[in-house]
């Protein structure tokens, strides 16, 4: 069994979807979670739901003082700040002669900058208490072409290797950088895709608690030689070939 009794995680867009489902799983396993999101009354309501070593906070991770703010709010709560979980994200679509600058600008500000700010924001806190666990949630688009999702293919492939620049950097710190890459997942944000027109080796799409025990490993010190690594969490879409 996996224990994340004396961890502090803080979980951007930890709100709903599959940030609620990672803030469950890290405090089921005994951690104190700051939920940090701009859904405020879906975040309180999920703080209070969890009870006990739950709180949450305003963020929108395009900001950099909000993120200052969120940092120093879960060190007051909580002590320390142990691990970060960079969730929050925004997807949009359209043919390349119609993806405008707007969309192209709104998706890579939370997509990829607000992950930047994120790591940045930790990390002093991170070193000064000797380490700490950076999860960078990714997508099966940071790894190849998906058509019309230009920014959001663009701002995941970033995180990928921002993610590997930042483990070889942050390493002799202590702290620990990891990618997750999750496929097709049954949220709100992914509605408008259908599933049956996609190769699943598995036979079925992802629901958030499929991701849940590969966050709850990477907060632990069960992962605790694991950095620069890139964890897939697709059902096996990508491991094979499409054919029609």
């Amino acid at each position: 069994m996996i224990t994340l009794e004396g961890k502090v995680v803080l979980v951007t867009g930890g709100a709903r979807g599959i940030g609620a489902a990672y803030s469950r799983a890290l405090h089921a396993a005994g951690a104190r979670v700051m939920l940090a999101d701009v859904l405020t009354d879906e975040g309180e309501a999920l703080a209070a739901e969890l009870g006990d070593g739950a709180r949450f906070v305003a963020l929108d991770v395009r900001e950099e003082a909000e993120w200052a703010s969120a940092v120093d709010a879960t060190v007051a709560a909580f002590g320390s700040l142990d691990v970060l979980v960079n969730n929050a994200g925004i997807a949009n679509a359209a043919p390349i002669e119609h993806f405008t600058l707007e969309k192209w600008n709104a998706v890579i500000a939370v997509n990829l900058t607000g992950v930047f700010l994120g790591c940045r924001a930790v990390v002093p806190v991170m070193k000064g208490q000797g380490g700490g666990s950076i999860i960078n949630i990714s997508s099966v688009e940071g790894m190849r072409g998906s058509p019309g999702l230009h920014g959001y293919t663009a701002a995941k492939f970033g995180v990928r290797g921002m993610s590997a620049s930042l483990a070889v950097e942050l390493g002799p710190a202590g702290i620990r950088v990891n990618s997750v890459h999750p496929g097709y997942i049954t949220t709100a944000m992914s509605a408008r895709i259908d599933p049956e027109k996609l190769d699943i080796p598995l036979g079925r799409p992802g629901v958030p608690e499929d991701l849940v025990g590969t966050i709850v490993f990477l907060a632990s010190e069960a992962s605790s030689f694991t950095s620069g690594a890139e964890f897939v969490v697709d059902g096996g879409m990508i491991a094979g070939i499409p054919h029609r």
